[in-house]
């Protein structure tokens, strides 16, 4: 059945509506007769305006201007839809044909109540078929990421993703993960910390990343990730100062892992492939550490410009090769595992040369003996040569040469030889200790000054625990790789999580039997010499691989090369996708690139900070330093899934299941002991790089809002500290102004007096509450965008002015309403104000519109009944900005009345501020006849003693009660001022009520003409006409003027009207007297009075007090005690 409306004219006539009537009204789904004519649904013209167009052009739809104007009534009838497809008419008159609405994708009649809001709000269906493509995410993905302006109006079809688990996330993470240290320094972190302690080594740094991976799978499940990985990731969930903290860490590391690799590559290349490639030789052995680190910076230098060229020459050539190098790695790790299995049957025969229980280097001799037979000769070796002064047997040799044996033991004697026991203990040791096999006899001490010059293996860097952490962490690093990759997966939900934490299983398993196997296969002098120099320079490693040690060698190779072109290729990204975001300015040029959309300038930078790792030239030196920046981003991903998981944001529904607060905070714990284990130095420099660009971010005002968790968290933490505050008002101590400022803002929506908002910024130095509020007259429909307009320049007023706080403009059918609705509800429980700061209404007796100071005085009374204070600013224009600097003078606090201390603390609290630190605090206060004024200030003196405060007493006596002829007539003028103004006040409203009485008897003029009733001699004696009326009107005004005029002349003043007018003449003369020169003037603000009658001769008070000062801060107390002299 279908459904629709009929508009039935109701005219108060029988019969259906012509075509005429139905055109001016609303028609939905005209069906057509049977007869084949259908009714007009006003096709043309005026008939197919859309009811907004009809509502406009009747004003009110609420009160019709013409009531001659047929109302149609809606029947609700339901019909069959006789269009049978559902699709609109063209001349529809729900649907606006409009040439910009027919991209409008809805259907039918039936979503036509939601036709309005189809812009902002589209249809299910519509959302549905965009979100079918990631690429073309709407309204959630604008918010996120906006589309680049550069961008074509056609972008070029996308392909669908296709790539899964193994090939787009396993893989890849394998070739990050696996790759220099395994090849270049197992071996040596195996010999030197022993079974034991390698297992805890890899074992903590593999739990470090598995903790990661799991806290990383439950962000990269919690919605599309787009291509950026981790730092889309970190900055989405954390935010952009926490973002591009750690964003920029995690491409230092990333930069640094490239200088590591390369350093990796240059050391296979000349110390096992080509050692006769070396630029720099040593003549003497001493010198062999600092040549091997010049070749090392040159040839480094030279592979890194040569990489940087292929990478921007021809960057998808590096991602194909991709697969060759992790064929290389796989290839490698699969020859060390045949090699292991072959050492059980038949061991590799690689001897190392012992002499007594030291291990000697044999590059420079070929026989492991002192002396030979050669034709029946008994001659010396050149390992005699190494050691003795001459070839002769009675050449002086070394003392240590001469007493012991030169013995050869087996390299690599295979896993049944029982060496794992040997190996299972740690031998930590000084630079250039000599590496020694504790089993074998050994007679003799030995002395460094002439070690340091025989061909002995030695440690090149001293050796303890936590150095190797930092060394070996790189090697479980690349864990990324696979969310790197996010935007290339088919289901990258499910890919993520599967094929990173199986690729760390995986390397987990190999790097922890690679540390048995290494253990239980070499011998523990081979593990320790980390270049193999005893045994001909071989790769250690590759001593241990079958089928061939090249195989390592040149496996390890190519792998080292494709890593580092990897690092060149993904931290130019990372940077370009930072930069992009636009949340640190001073890098938005390396957003830029080529034509394609390659990092130019970014692959530019990167290559310059390589370039630092390779003139370190060290890899254990480089280790630790993008161990510190991995481990930083990886702390902040394990933080992000505990924020999220413990805030339980609405938008936080992983996908993957198994993780839990508590691992991510065990992660993020784990992370952050291994940074301080590593190197506490490099830790503290990598958290104050992350805590400089943090800050950077944040004093730059990071616009970006991703609905990141530290919103969350602050968010919650608010809350908490809002509900705590509420349990009990503040104590005395703990008192400090929270303002609430009233702005008052011209036609334009601009700030009349902006130096208010620079003294709240004196007052106030950034601590505590501000709340700056406005009031526009007017209903919130009307006056929304007003409202909005206000807002924005105050906000830019107090930006300007360096007022932090929040603004407030409320829109209220009067003024005097909204004022009195901000003092009641500005604020939030505990964080609400509890003082009010307003400007003096300097122009009130020159205003028509008596309205404006009786606001004020209003204002007044409210925040006396709320218990707030008061501070009201008279020149408020004059006062200081806060680039000024006031010189030697003072401000002086007429303490005339005790109302809580308020006066005595804003002194305090202004010269705080740079604009008033110079000057000086002076205290006055009032004396009369009765008083003991030298008691007085010796009283005053030891209170400020108490409350620390330091300023000058002086106790002023008013001792003239007899009241002048000055003040007699000021009074009378005042109270005459005021009947007149009652008077013409009177007179307006008599104008009005005659206005009206006209109007009215008119209309009753009219409905007796219209009833045709007769006129009798009432009817004659109601009839006023024009003449009469003004008549009547100019002889009682008259009469009433004359009769005001004769009481203005003959009025006296009241009496207590005349008191308080003496009082506000001889305190401002004394006030005048003493403080027309100080900087700013503190005075306590009498009270408006309880009859509403007085309150314009309120206001005269006031002014007569205040004349002649030039800055004044009229103080109003809230009713308690704002300062104690207790600590």
């Amino acid at each position: 059945m279908g459904e629709r409306f009929v508009v039935v004219p109701v005219d108060g006539q029988v019969g259906v509506a012509g075509v005429g009537e139905q055109s001016d009204a609303v028609v939905s789904d005209p069906a057509p007769d049977p007869g084949g004519s259908s009714s007009s649904s006003g096709g043309g013209g005026d008939g197919g305006s859309t009811v907004e167009e009809k509502e406009a052009g009747e004003g009110s739809v609420f009160e019709p201007q013409d009531l001659s104007v047929v109302v149609p009534i809606l029947e609700y009838n339901r019909e069959p839809n006789k269009y049978g497809d559902g699709v609109p008419k063209e001349n529809s008159p729900f649907i606006n044909n409009t040439e910009n609405d027919k991209g409008n994708s809805y259907d039918g009649t039936n979503m036509a109540l939601f036709e309005e809001e189809m812009d902002s709000n589209p249809m299910v269906s519509s959302l549905l078929n965009k979100l079918a493509n990631y690429t073309n995410l709407t309204q959630g993905a604008q918010e996120h990421e906006e589309a680049e302006e550069d961008e074509g109006p056609k972008k070029k079809a996308v392909k669908s993703p296709q790539m899964g688990t193994f090939m787009g996330v396993y893989l890849p993470c394998l070739q990050n993960i696996l790759g220099v240290i395994l090849f270049l320094r197992l071996t040596w972190i195996v010999g030197t910390a022993g079974i034991l302690e390698s297992l805890a080594i890899v074992c903590l740094c593999c739990s470090c990343t598995m903790l990661t991976a799991i806290s990383m799978s439950a962000i990269a499940t919690n919605g599309v990730v787009p291509a950026g990985g981790s730092y889309y990731m970190i900055s989405r969930s954390l935010g952009p100062e926490f973002g591009g903290a750690v964003g920029l860490c995690f491409y230092l590391g990333t930069t640094f892992a490239g200088s590591m690799y390369i350093l990796g590559t240059i050391e296979i290349l000349l110390t096992y492939i080509v050692p006769k490639a070396a630029i720099f030789v040593a003549d003497k052995k001493e010198d062999e550490a600092d040549a091997l680190l010049n070749n090392m910076r040159v040839y480094g230098t030279c592979c890194l410009a040569l990489m940087a060229v292929v990478v921007f020459v021809g960057v998808k050539y590096v991602n194909k090769l991709a697969l060759v190098f992790l064929a290389c790695v796989i290839l490698s790790i699969l020859s060390i595992y045949a090699g292991v299995i072959k050492t059980i049957f038949e061991p590799p025969d690689f001897p190392v040369c012992m002499l007594g229980n030291r291990t000697l280097q044999n590059q420079n001799f070929d026989s492991c003996l002192k002396t030979e037979i050669i034709d029946n000769l008994t001659v010396t070796t050149k390992l005699w040569k190494l050691f003795c002064h001459g070839q002769d047997f009675n050449a002086t040799c070394d003392e240590y040469f001469t007493k012991n044996n030169v013995t050869s033991v087996q390299g690599i004697p295979g896993m049944a030889s029982g060496v794992i026991s040997e190996n299972m203990w740690s031998v930590y040791g000084p630079l250039s200790m000599l590496v020694e096999d504790q089993k074998l006899p050994s007679t003799g001490g030995s002395d460094p000054a002439k070690d340091i010059y025989l061909p002995y293996v030695v440690n090149d860097i001293t050796t303890f625990f936590t150095l190797l952490v930092g060394i070996y962490f790189p090697s479980v690093t690349g864990i990324m790789a696979g969310s790197n990759r996010s935007g290339d997966l088919r289901d990258a939900q499910k890919s993520i999580p599967i094929g990173t934490i199986l690729a760390i299983a995986t390397t987990s398993f190999i790097y922890v039997t690679c540390v048995v196997l290494f253990g239980a296969c070499i011998e523990g002098v081979l593990l320790r010499d980390k270049f193999g120099d005893s045994v001909k320079g071989n790769l250690v490693i590759g001593t241990l691989s079958w089928p061939s040690p090249w195989v390592i060698v040149i496996g390890s190779f190519f792998s080292c090369c494709g890593a580092g072109l990897q690092s060149l290729t993904g931290a130019p990204r990372l940077l370009q996708a930072i930069a992009r975001d636009g949340i640190v300015p001073f890098l938005q040029v390396f957003g830029h690139g080529k034509a394609n959309g390659e990092p130019t300038w970014a692959l530019l930078l990167t290559a310059g900070i390589c370039e630092i790792g390779i003139l370190i030239a060290s890899l254990d030196a480089v280790a630790p330093i993008l161990s510190m920046f991995f481990l930083m981003c990886y702390l902040f991903v394990n933080l992000a899934c505990a924020v999220q998981t413990l805030l339980r944001t609405p938008n936080w529904r992983p996908r993957f299941k198994y993780y839990h607060w508590a691992l991510s905070f065990l992660g993020m714990s784990l992370c952050l002991a291994l940074m301080f284990i590593s190197s506490w130095y490099y830790a503290i420099v990598a958290m104050v790089i992350a805590g400089c660009i943090y800050k950077y971010i944040e004093y730059r005002g990071a616009e970006k809002e991703w609905g990141d968790g530290i919103r969350g968290l602050s968010l919650n933490a608010a809350r908490y500290a809002l509900i705590r505050l509420e349990e009990a008002p503040p104590h005395t101590k703990n008192w400090r102004p929270q303002l609430l400022v009233l702005l008052d803002l011209d036609s334009d929506q601009v700030v009349k007096h902006p130096r208010l908002l620079s003294l709240t910024t004196q007052l106030k130095a950034g601590k505590g509450l501000t709340i700056v509020g406005n009031v526009i007259e007017g209903t919130f429909l009307t006056k929304d965008a007003e409202a909005k307009r206000a807002e924005q320049n105050i906000k830019s007023s107090m930006s300007a002015e360096k007022t932090k706080g929040f603004c407030h403009v409320v829109v209220s059918s009067n003024i005097r309403d909204g004022f009195s609705h901000l003092i009641q509800s500005a604020g939030l429980g505990g964080m609400k104000h509890n003082t009010v700061l307003m400007a003096w209404p300097g122009t009130w007796r020159q205003s028509n519109d008596p309205q404006s100071w009786k606001n004020f005085i209003e204002m007044v009374r409210e925040t006396t009944a709320a218990h707030q204070a008061l501070l009201v600013a008279k020149n408020v224009d004059s006062f200081p900005t806060n680039l000024d600097r006031l010189g030697e003078g003072t401000i002086d606090v007429w303490w005339v009345v005790h109302d809580g201390g308020l006066l005595m603390l804003l002194p305090f609290l202004l010269r705080q501020h740079k604009v008033w630190r110079k000057c000086k605090m002076r205290i006055f206060t009032v004396a009369q006849m009765d008083d003991n004024s030298i008691q007085m200030k010796k009283d005053l003196q030891m209170f400020l003693y108490h409350l620390r405060l330091d300023a000058e007493v002086e106790v002023v006596e008013m001792h003239d009660n007899d009241i002048s002829a000055f003040t007699y007539e000021k009074t009378l003028v005042m109270e005459q001022r005021s009947q007149m103004l009652k008077q013409m006040q009177l007179s307006r409203t008599e104008r009005e009520r005659e206005a009206q009485l006209i109007h009215d008897r008119n209309t009753a003029s009219h409905a007796a003409i219209n009833d045709k009733a007769e006129s009798g001699p009432e009817r004659v004696h109601m009839t006023w006409t024009k003449d009469k009326l003004f008549t009547e009107r100019n002889r009682n005004r008259e009469c009433n003027a004359n009769v005001a005029v004769r009481d203005l002349f003959n009025m006296k003043p009241n009496q207590s009207n005349v008191r308080r007018m003496h009082t506000a003449v001889k305190l401002n003369e004394v006030v005048v007297n003493k403080s027309q020169g100080a900087h700013l003037v503190l005075l306590n603000m009498p009270g408006p009075p309880k009859n509403r009658g007085g309150d314009e001769n309120y206001m005269e008070f006031l002014e007569v007090l205040l004349e002649g000062l030039n800055r004044v801060l009229l103080v109003r107390g809230g009713g308690r005690e704002v300062i104690t002299i207790y600590s």
